[in-house]
């Protein structure tokens, strides 16, 4: 069944490939979205687009919004990278949890019969490892899993709500900044060889991500969360894909010991302290799922929501190169994301 459906962060890079997938496959996008547009960004010309801030939005404007919608996909929020003044849990309950509570409310009332919300792996990992107690030295952690709750809490026979586990996520949007610039610095840093921790992490593609967007709109059913994974790699398999695409293909990984991490994640809580912030993650204490598998089987969400193989090493390069120019400074006008 072809349905409407809007999208609060649609121009995204997530937001805009899941409206792309919606859209080849046969539904309208109508997209909320905050300016400006990144330069180069290309979008579907049949997404009906917005712009405007739907934080400050009253609720006859949110109604207007979902008129005539069956589908709703959340695709905004801030991720673990911004800091901020202590309590963090605060910034996070302002961006990705109290917008949950009042549009799927608005957006229940208003007909709408299937939710997406783009959530973290991390709340996967607090729910299936729970003896790392990572709600509890995590704000962002935390954050991610009473999302989750508030979204559950209006699923019911008559309104789908299905959460996205989201991972690491490679591909581009051009004029916006790739999370992976900090680590093209920090292997750009190191003198020879690369230092990186032991573990991995499981990654998807910016495609498959459209893909299980379109997915859980479509095929969803009650409330359900979805870890997302498809491609578990260790961080040395990851780092050699990350060389070769910086022309460094022979480089050397050296695996640093636990302590070593959690030493470095020692100084920069520190250096946090001292600017008067507070992190999302507690990097000291992150050293026992960073320095893990954090591995998700494709089976348990990806391939249940019809995503499909794509070219992982490709995408990595795309992001190590867009990266690259923009530290080197030929890539002008990015978009950042909030609080950086």
């Amino acid at each position: 069944m072809k349905m409407k459906v809007c999208m609060i962060g649609g121009t995204g890079l997530l937001g805009s490939q899941g409206a792309k997938e919606l859209i080849e496959r046969g539904h309208q996008v109508r997209a909320i979205a905050l300016p400006p547009l990144p330069e180069g960004a290309v979008l579907p010309p049949e997404m009906e687009i917005q712009y405007g801030n739907y934080l400050e939005m009253d609720d006859d404007e949110i109604r207007n919004m979902f008129d005539g919608c069956e589908g709703f996909v959340f695709a905004a929020g801030v991720d673990e990278r911004v800091e901020g003044p202590a309590p963090i849990y605060d910034l996070y309950k302002k961006y990705n949890i109290d917008p949950i509570y009042r549009l799927l409310k608005i957006a229940k009332e208003c007909g709408v019969k299937h939710t997406v919300v783009l959530g973290s792996y991390f709340a996967y990992f607090a729910k299936a490892r729970p003896q790392m107690n990572l709600t509890e030295y995590h704000p962002y952690i935390r954050s991610r899993i009473d999302q989750e709750k508030a979204a559950m809490s209006f699923a019911d026979e008559n309104f789908d709500v299905a959460v996205l586990e989201l991972p690491y996520i490679f591909g581009t949007q051009p004029g916006r900044k790739p999370v992976w610039v900090f680590l093209v610095e920090s292997i750009r840093k190191m003198p020879g060889v690369t230092m990186w921790c032991r573990g991995g992490s499981t990654m998807v593609t910016v495609k498959q991500v459209g893909q299980a967007i379109a997915g859980a709109i479509e095929r969803n059913k009650g409330g359900n969360c979805y870890p997302i994974g498809y491609y578990n790699l260790t961080w040395k398999e990851m780092l050699a894909i990350c060389h070769k695409h910086l022309g460094c293909p022979n480089r050397k990984v050296i695996t640093i010991p636990d302590w070593m991490y959690a030493l470095a994640g020692k100084s920069l809580v520190k250096q946090q302290k001292k600017q008067g912030i507070q992190g999302g993650l507690d990097m000291v204490k992150f050293t026992e799922l960073q320095c893990s598998n954090q591995f998700i089987d494709k089976e348990q969400g990806s391939v249940p929501l019809g995503v499909e193989p794509d070219d992982i090493d490709e995408a990595i390069g795309d992001s190590v190169k867009l990266c690259v120019d923009i530290i080197d400074g030929k890539a002008k006008n990015i978009v950042s994301m909030k609080g950086e």
